[in-house]
């Protein structure tokens, strides 16, 4: 039996030269890649645009946890929040302005005529929307039992611990502009 002169199949006569079938796997894994990236997220001009990693620990009786990648733009009054898993897909997607919001993650879509209400129905904790903003753009911002860590805010990190009212909550969040 002849081999192929460098053919995959062992020498059988019918596979590809290595060099082809290494550029044919090249190619279907830079396709695959390709398929399970994300579009990159173009901020409307003048709006305020954040991206990175975010933690929510609630504690009590049904103590939860939940992190993930995110893409954050707009303000307290209109805006957009993308979670997302390691791997580019998307966890949930959170709408809102003046009068409405929705939340949506997988097949299920809920929505509120107020943020803070549609938050706390699905985190199972008040989340302090306007002074996160205020956060993450530095500033010391006041909101009822929340104490913000912003010292490591210049390398794009803070942390955000609620002790009162209950349930006792900390938000971690890593970010760059």
């Amino acid at each position: 039996m002849r081999a192929t002169g460098g053919g995959i199949a062992g020498g059988r006569g019918h596979g590809l030269p290595l060099r082809q079938w290494m550029a044919w796997l090249a190619l279907a894994c830079t396709l695959w890649l390709t398929g399970c990236a994300q579009p990159p997220r173009i901020a409307e001009p003048g709006t305020a645009s954040w991206s990175g990693r975010l933690s929510l620990q609630v504690e009590g009786q049904a103590s939860q946890s939940f992190s993930s990648l995110f893409d954050l733009q707009g303000n307290p009054d209109k805006g957009e929040l993308v979670l997302t898993s390691p791997l580019g897909n998307t966890l949930a997607r959170l709408q809102w302005e003046a009068g409405r919001a929705q939340l949506t993650t997988g097949q299920e879509t809920r929505e509120s005529t107020s943020l803070d209400e549609l938050l706390r129905q699905a985190t199972g904790t008040a989340i302090p929307v306007a002074a996160i903003f205020e956060w993450l753009g530095g500033k010391q911002a006041t909101a009822t039992g929340w104490q913000a860590d912003l010292s490591g805010s210049a390398d794009g990190r803070l942390v955000a611990r609620r002790h009162d009212p209950a349930p006792e909550a900390t938000l971690r969040i890593a970010f760059s502009r």
